[in-house]
């Protein structure tokens, strides 16, 4: 059995060659009762940690069903990013994996828009960067622009800010 040179050591520590299964499940609050049942199936099978992530509501749902309310660990609630924090990420020239944008930053009008658009929802801000991305593409632009970001926001069909 292989052997970490940092953890050979310690005491108690036991090496496994395969890590745990985990499954991750999105939008678990759109599933049937049916379906949940079989997720507690498959989690109750074998060595495997499983994560619901839902929309708020999940837990008091599941809680009226103790087989798999009782094999919940914790439930953590994400709440919206603070304007400060969307500001701070937008600032430091963040960009969702994959996305590339101008290195020429972002205007204040720009941050405050997206800002404002988002609400600091970090998936919505994903998406609205992800889509700036394509406008910037498709009018061949290389400077992100209020304009851009409220193209990259009607063709999304996001709420007005």
């Amino acid at each position: 059995m292989p052997q970490n040179t940092l953890t050979e050591h310690i005491p108690g520590f036991e090496y496994r060659a395969t890590p745990t299964t985990l499954i991750v499940v999105d939008e678990a609050d759109r599933l049937q009762m049916n379906s949940l049942e079989q997720v507690r199936s498959v989690f109750d099978s074998g060595d495997m940690g499983i994560i619901l992530i839902g929309m708020p509501g999940i837990e008091k749902r599941i809680a009226r069903f103790p087989q798999l309310y009782s094999r919940i660990g914790f439930v953590h609630e994400f709440r919206p990013l603070g304007a400060a924090e969307v500001q701070g990420l937008l600032e430091r020239c963040w960009t969702p994996p994959g996305v590339t944008l101008p290195n020429s930053g972002l205007t204040p009008e720009v941050v405050a828009r997206l800002v404002r658009m988002t609400g600091g929802n970090l998936r919505l801000l994903t998406r609205l960067l992800t889509q700036v991305e394509r406008v910037l593409g498709v009018n061949d632009a290389q400077v992100i622009s209020v304009e851009i970001v409220e193209a990259a926001r009607d063709s999304l069909v996001i709420g007005q800010a």
